[in-house]
């Protein structure tokens, strides 16, 4: 394993504190003192680590969406799952851990769509590029399981990528206001027992 400088080691943990704050609290009312003060560095070393508020936001959606990634990775290294299988049991996972937190926060990407999605060019192109390699990672799974006849062949792996995104984004918009993890019970159950399958 590498051994980080400290620089790096602080400006993860700001990355680290600052998802969960975004997470929680929305862009807007996520202040710069806040994050710095539960990582205790001054807060004008902030633009030591970060030219501004929006460039800390952009690294903190590449940040939050790699394990996602790693994760669902893993899943697809799985000999023992198909495609289908593999994206199923990285879902089934998800919906349990959203049940342990009390339903809080949804998504990283989704709310800051939803918030500055169309406000900074910087935040969203860094939700294009996480949003994109997600869904890459989704389609690979669709078409391994097309090769290995679990998965329709009339549907394009990369529409029912985008269908399984866009279907779970608001799921767990729903999930928030319903406190509920049926909403996402449902997008698996329709899409990857049902509407996917072969």
């Amino acid at each position: 394993m590498t051994k980080l400088a400290p620089k790096q080691l602080k400006k993860d943990k700001l990355l680290e504190q600052g998802v969960s704050l975004l997470l929680e609290k929305g862009y807007h009312a996520t202040g710069l003192k806040e994050i710095l003060d539960t990582v205790q560095i001054p807060k004008g070393s902030f633009y030591a680590y970060f030219e501004s508020k929006e460039r800390f936001a952009a690294e903190a959606i590449h940040h939050y969406i790699e394990p996602f990634i790693q994760r669902l990775s893993g899943h697809l290294q799985n000999p023992d799952l198909d495609g289908l299988a593999a994206l199923k049991a990285y879902y089934l996972g998800l919906i349990a851990e959203v049940a342990q937190t009390g339903f809080k926060g949804g998504c990283l990407l989704g709310n800051l769509m939803g918030e500055i999605g169309d406000t900074s060019p910087l935040c969203r192109d860094a939700l294009l590029d996480a949003v994109g390699r997600y869904s890459a990672l989704q389609q690979d799974a669709l078409e391994r399981g097309q090769r290995q006849g679990s998965v329709r062949l009339d549907r394009s792996a990369k529409s029912m990528a985008d269908l399984m995104l866009n279907g779970w984004q608001g799921a767990l918009l729903r999930m928030k206001v319903e406190q509920s993890v049926e909403p996402l019970q449902a997008v698996c159950r329709d899409l990857l027992d049902d509407y996917f399958r072969a």
